[in-house]
């Protein structure tokens, strides 16, 4: 495997790709929010012929990761099918109304920060390892955490993340965070749980074409990496190309690809930081937000995702596992259009049953013990003004609680038709934000810890 250092120009045009087909939620969100003269009968007719004229149109499909993981199986699942459903979790721009329209990620962040105190790290460096960053708001916010916590470690954290545009996101947080600890190594990786923390595929042939890139950042201020940072897209676009896996249509990577980067004034600091090929995990902290499909059962969450994961862990290492578990008011509104609908049935209790039997002998090196509700479980919200949930509700809010609902939910796209096609999936919104005042969700986090040595 060939090792590549760059150095990149100062300078350049940061490159934006934006995708051209907007969805419905979002081209009835850039309608003013105060739509209060409105009634809900004008507005369903409004997307009514907004929807039948979209779909009249033709779009490339593509394959987009956000919310859950790529399969980790390989090798033989990595024909494109062109005729798969396009899924409701792959579309990016409700991926996008969700983050920025709830508080969800605000509070997973919160909750990885009650468990910095417990971490032992040891030299030379606190390692962390991010097990889907999304757009990087979970880490961003947790490494500022740490960074309060751990003023004068040199940090190791490697993200894990085979959405392109995620990582676009997750660079433009980079430069204030090397600037506030510049004693990082950032990797961002697009391999399977089961390969990331090692940075090593487990293919053979594979492991020897590893797409790995080495970033030196000059330069003094934030400025200055960001338009570094932003000068990487073709390789980027290059290094992040993805399939579909032909039994499941989950995306899976085309090129196993790593970037490190870090500040050149910081290379001697960080020699034995910087990482190498094959070397041991031992992570201190791994987060693991949202990393699944609700729907999989317990043994493909443990076996793909869990069990690789608490494997990575070092001594005294810490694994947060947050995912949602219903019973709040979310759900409440997708059974009033789908009353059977039951996605999340899988929770902590089982999955740690699982993970136990899976450990066998090993589980003795762990501690596996679920916590109680009070301490599990925690809710986010949707954002919305103290007098936005009124007589009359805005359209632009019901469709944003209706977003949300169905995306915390996993519905896909090809479901959504039927209740697209009347008006009643917005009456329903508008009852249960008038019944619970708003609209929240319930996630549960649970602790998986490595005994210390």
């Amino acid at each position: 495997m060939q090792v590549v250092v760059f150095k990149l120009p100062q300078g350049g045009a940061q490159s934006c790709v934006f995708d051209a087909h907007i969805t419905k939620l979002h081209q009835d969100s850039s309608l003013a929010r105060d739509r209060s003269c409105l009634t809900v009968a004008e507005d369903i007719d409004r997307y009514t012929v907004f929807s039948s004229n979209r779909r009249s149109t033709n779009r490339p499909k593509v394959t987009l990761m956000n919310r859950a993981p790529a399969n980790t199986k390989s090798d033989a699942e990595t024909s494109v099918t062109p005729d798969r459903p396009f899924r409701f979790y792959d579309n990016r721009q409700k991926y996008l109304a969700f983050i920025n329209t709830c508080n969800e990620k605000w509070q997973v962040a919160k909750r990885a920060a009650q468990e910095l105190a417990h971490l032992r790290p040891s030299p030379p460096a606190l390692r962390v390892f991010d097990a889907g960053m999304g757009d990087g708001t979970v880490l961003s916010h947790t490494l500022r955490a740490l960074h309060q916590h751990y003023p004068t470690l040199p940090f190791y954290v490697v993200g894990k993340e085979i959405s392109l545009e995620d990582i676009r996101l997750s660079l433009e947080k980079l430069p204030d965070r090397l600037v506030e600890h510049p004693a990082s190594v950032f990797v961002f990786t697009n391999l399977y749980y089961a390969e990331a923390p090692w940075l090593t595929p487990r293919d053979e042939k594979k492991a020897a074409n590893v797409n790995w890139k080495v970033v030196e950042l000059d330069g003094s201020c934030a400025y200055e990496y960001g338009q570094q940072l932003g000068s990487m897209d073709d390789f980027l676009v290059d290094a992040w190309q993805v399939t579909a896996s032909k039994k499941t249509g989950n995306p899976m990577y085309v090129k196993p690809s790593i970037l490190v980067i870090y500040r050149k004034d910081q290379r001697f600091l960080l020699d034995s930081v910087i990482p190498q090929p094959g070397k041991r995990a031992d992570f201190d902290l791994v987060l693991a937000s949202q990393p699944w499909r609700a729907r999989m059962d317990a043994k493909f969450k443990v076996k793909y995702v869990l069990g690789p994961l608490t494997r990575a862990l070092g001594p005294a290492g810490r694994l947060l596992a947050v995912h949602s578990i219903g019973s709040d008011p979310g759900l409440e509104l997708i059974r009033e259009i789908w009353p059977d609908e039951d996605p999340f049935q899988v929770n902590r209790h089982e999955l740690l049953r699982k993970l136990r039997e899976m450990l066998g002998d090993e589980a003795k090196n762990f501690e596996v013990g679920a916590s109680a509700d009070d301490q599990a479980i925690f809710q986010f919200r949707m954002h919305t003004l103290p007098d936005e949930i009124a007589e009359s509700i805005g359209t632009s809010t019901l469709f944003a609680a209706w977003n949300a609902a169905i995306y915390v939910a996993q519905i896909e796209d090809q479901r959504l038709e039927a209740a697209l096609a009347t008006g009643s999936y917005l009456e329903a919104t508008a009852r249960i934000l008038h019944k619970h005042n708003g609209l929240w969700f319930n996630d549960e986090g649970f602790v998986i810890s490595r005994k210390p040595a």
